[in-house]
């Protein structure tokens, strides 16, 4: 009989319990903010399958706050679409691009824009301020006009995969910093975000 009655306090508990998460579900939805389960799936659309379940994921409890909806357990964080923008482009890199790719969002947040960015960025790695990664970290990226949430495809989509290696050169690395369509090429050499881009069509 005791456990019959506590069993039934419980109820209303777990009724209340289930009601807020319900609700919390629909303000979300009505602040244009998709559910978390549909943010991480579309955050790893960038990473090969097998690094996906891995995947840190930063992305948004509130509508304009990012924030951390998954933990990292392979190296990889992942930043999930932005509801507020039209186009669908999420971005997984390497953990230790973050000091970097932190600061830069800050920095737009604050309103510095275009080139000045990494002007401040650049100084501030120089100073010692943004630590940089000593071994190379990969960056992947889709850009798509949507993504539909039910069945996990983007309309018109393209990838873009890139390798940052801090302050690489043509001579450390013997590419040539011209676009190719049939062989990456290297951009931004000697700065902190030089990396090597490889083109979709190789």
């Amino acid at each position: 009989m005791p456990v019959r009655f506590r069993l039934r306090a419980a109820l209303p508990t777990l009724a209340l319990g289930a009601l807020a998460t319900t609700l919390s579900a629909s303000s979300l939805v009505a602040q244009g903010v998709p559910p978390v389960a549909e943010q991480l799936a579309g955050a790893v659309l960038p990473l090969p399958k097998e690094l996906r379940d891995g995947a840190g994921v930063m992305g948004y409890r509130t509508a304009g706050k990012l924030e951390q909806l998954r933990p990292s357990k392979n190296g990889m964080l992942c930043l999930a679409d932005d509801p507020a923008e039209a186009k669908f482009h999420p971005a997984c890199y390497a953990e230790t691009m973050e000091p970097f790719m932190a600061r830069g969002r800050s920095l737009r947040a604050a309103g510095t824009t275009g080139a000045n960015v990494d002007t401040v960025r650049f100084a501030e790695v120089k100073a010692g301020k943004i630590k940089m990664p000593t071994n190379p970290a990969a960056l992947y990226q889709v850009f798509a006009d949507s993504y539909d949430h039910a069945t996990g495809t983007v309309k018109n989509g393209r990838q873009l995969f890139v390798v940052y290696i801090p302050f690489a050169t043509s001579q450390t690395t013997g590419l040539s910093t011209v676009p190719s369509s049939t062989q990456p090429w290297l951009m931004l050499p000697g700065t902190p975000k030089a990396h090597i881009m490889f083109s979709a069509s190789m």
